[in-house]
């Protein structure tokens, strides 16, 4: 397998080049750049571009010289921390530049957090005593091992022309064809996150998902890759290489997995990296080992009240992939088997914050298919870039538009007095310990428990409402009351609700006297960013016996407000009355359940004053037209019978 030319996106590598005075980094650069050597070189060269043709990745480089003395030290870290890579140079006739580089250069460098790959280059190779020859590789090894930034070390001699472009050759790869996200030096083998993106490559490779590249599937691969076939005798010759070295690397179909791995492996120990560099970015993965930005694209042109939902493309899409995961056809993905599920994206998304623990489990911890279909809902909703991400990470090969549409305005959706979304974003304000986390544990099949930690932060629960008009998904996220305010202050924040619950716990007057505030707080930003959200208000804890001023008062709010009375609940002794589906009804009647404030009160009057004109106004000339009508119909008869 051959390699292609670098196809990234990098338009040029930025080389500085640094190190003790004397060491040859002057004539090292004017002997690359001119392909001779001159002994009288300048102490510091200006920038030096050399020619994208002169390597075979066609980049350009450009070479930035600098200087050793104390008065330049500035100048020089500034070079250093724009650098893309560093070459730092020692004499092989002076043993002492060489212990300069572990004892100030490179601890410099980490000094200056420049985390860029480094190239150790012994210049003057033709100047070196003869009786003081030791292996590079004894000298460099505990060297490289204490600084794993260094990625190749090479001498060289500018005035005998030996391996001087090789120098920038190295510098060139360090950058395009970096090895560190691929090959943990260390244990010399590949890094996680680059066997998760092979195993990806292999499995869309393996057509008829045998578990093996046969010829043809091989050949293919190769076709795609590297624009060339490969001939059945160097196919034969493949398999015999890893089957030698890994065994199980080959079966009676073709090459494994395993053996897919250990080729690139291969490749990597050979020093062949572009290969398989060639491969991922081939594959759409960038230097980061994740899906290049080109790939991921959404609608741009989309107003803050629109949201994103799956399509029912990708929603099959999933299906099959929970069905195939799910070895045991229980119904439910265990947590090993949704790990296999994204062993080829570069992680699981759902392990961590706000996707762990967002959905509702089994017993024994098992995810099933609605809880499965709703995080991905959850995701496609909070993050649409990272949701066709890793859709396209787990096999979906269609385009962007045919797994991701967008909702229509909620603006419109209240003129026309209905919505067709399927996913519902709702806001959970209360104040503390009125029972918002409660409510979300409950909606997520939570049994109750009153020792359980209490959660700080933003938190998010989403489930599956099943209807008679069709399954909704309901997302409720927790708004902590300290921080109401700060997102309150951005005018687009209701934006992206569809319902706001407020919950106060029943008992406590101030729990609700603190929900009455947040809910006028919400009406009030509402009618003044023209986001105005259905509210519903949630008591809780009705276990514990209603303070008597809330309920008469949270009775005579909604009434003032226009919205519907408390929903009363007690997730202890489980009495929710059907809260979800009330808060789903809420959300899809958008035009109603908004709180009637003073301000909308007074604009509806003036709308209505204002209606109730222009009516008289029409009325009145309607008369004046018929009127008129009328008189000159009288005046015509009359003119004729006169």
């Amino acid at each position: 397998m051959s390699a292609l030319m670098y196809t990234g996106k990098r338009t040029g590598v930025r080389v500085v080049v640094s190190g003790e005075r004397g060491t040859g980094k002057s004539t090292l650069i004017a002997a690359v750049a001119t392909d001779a050597f001159d002994p009288a070189v300048p102490p510091v060269l200006p920038p030096t571009r050399l020619a994208a043709d002169m390597f075979p990745d066609h980049v350009p480089l450009t070479i930035i010289d600098t200087s050793s003395s104390l008065e330049n030290c500035s100048k020089r870290n500034e070079e250093l921390k724009r650098a893309d890579v560093v070459v730092l140079t020692y004499a092989c006739d002076q043993p002492m530049t060489l212990t300069r580089l572990t004892t100030y250069w490179l601890l410099e460098l980490r000094h200056l957090e420049v985390s860029v790959p480094v190239i150790l280059v012994g210049c003057k190779l033709d100047l070196r005593n003869p009786q003081e020859q030791m292996s590079m590789e004894q000298v460099m090894a505990p060297i490289m091992h204490r600084f794993r930034e260094i990625q190749t070390c090479i001498e060289c001699s500018a005035s005998a022309q030996v391996q001087v472009p090789e120098v920038f050759h190295y510098a060139s790869k360090a950058v395009l064809h970096p090895i560190t996200p691929l090959f943990d030096q260390e244990t010399q083998s590949l890094q996680p996150r680059c066997i998760r993106a092979l195993k990806r490559i292999f499995t869309l490779c393996d057509c008829d998902m045998d578990g093996a590249l046969n010829d043809e599937e091989l050949n293919k691969f190769q076709v795609e890759c590297f624009n060339a076939p490969l001939q059945p005798e160097e196919i034969v010759g493949v398999k015999r290489v890893v089957h030698e070295r890994k065994p199980e690397g080959v079966n009676d179909i073709g090459l494994t997995p395993e053996g897919f791995y250990y080729l690139h492996t291969l490749f990597i120990e050979r020093e062949r990296i572009e290969t398989t560099w060639s491969v991922l970015r081939k594959f759409g993965y960038d230097d980061g080992l994740k899906l290049r930005e080109d790939l991921l694209v959404l609608p741009s042109k989309r107003f803050s009240d629109q949201s994103m939902e799956l399509t029912s493309e990708a929603i099959e899409h999933l299906k099959g992939i929970f069905r195939i995961n799910d070895r045991d056809n229980d119904g439910a993905l265990q947590p090993h088997e949704l790990d296999n599920l994204f062993s080829t994206a570069p992680q699981n998304p759902w392990s961590e914050a706000p996707y762990e623990d967002a959905a509702e489990t089994t017993a024994s911890g098992n995810l099933p298919l609605n809880a499965f279909l709703s995080e991905w809902a959850l995701m496609t909703l909070i993050d649409p870039k990272q949701s066709l991400a890793n859709l396209i990470y787990v096999g979906f090969n269609g385009s962007p538009a045919s797994a991701i549409h967008v909702t229509r305005r909620r603006a419109v959706d209240r003129k026309k007095q209905k919505t067709e979304r399927n996913v519902f974003n709702c806001f959970v304000f209360g104040p503390k310990n009125a029972g918002k986390s409660a409510l979300l544990n409950s909606f997520i099949g939570r049994p109750f428990s009153k020792s359980e930690t209490i959660p700080t932060g933003e938190r998010y629960a989403v489930n599956v409402i099943n209807q008679i008009g069709g399954n909704k998904t309901l997302v409720l996220r927790e708004i902590p009351e300290d921080e109401v305010k700060t997102h309150l202050s951005d005018k687009t924040f209701l934006a992206a609700c569809d319902v706001a619950v407020f919950v106060h716990a029943s008992s406590s007057e101030h729990s609700w006297k603190r929900s009455r505030e947040l809910l006028v707080e919400v009406a009030k930003q509402g009618e003044e960013s023209g986001f105005g959200v259905p509210c519903l208000l949630v008591a809780a804890k009705d276990d514990l016996g209603a303070y008597p001023m809330a309920v008469r008062d949270s009775v005579a709010i909604s009434h003032e407000l226009g919205i519907e009375a408390p929903v009363r609940v007690s997730m202890k002794l489980s009495t929710m009355n059907d809260v979800f589906y009330k808060i789903v009804n809420v959300a899809e009647h958008p035009h109603l359940s908004i709180p009637e404030t003073e301000a909308r009160r007074n604009r509806k009057k003036y709308l209505q004053v204002v209606n109730q004109s222009l009516l008289c106004v029409s009325v009145g000339a309607a008369i004046a037209v018929v009127g008129l009508a009328a008189y000159r119909a009288y005046a015509a008869r009359r003119n004729a019978s006169g």
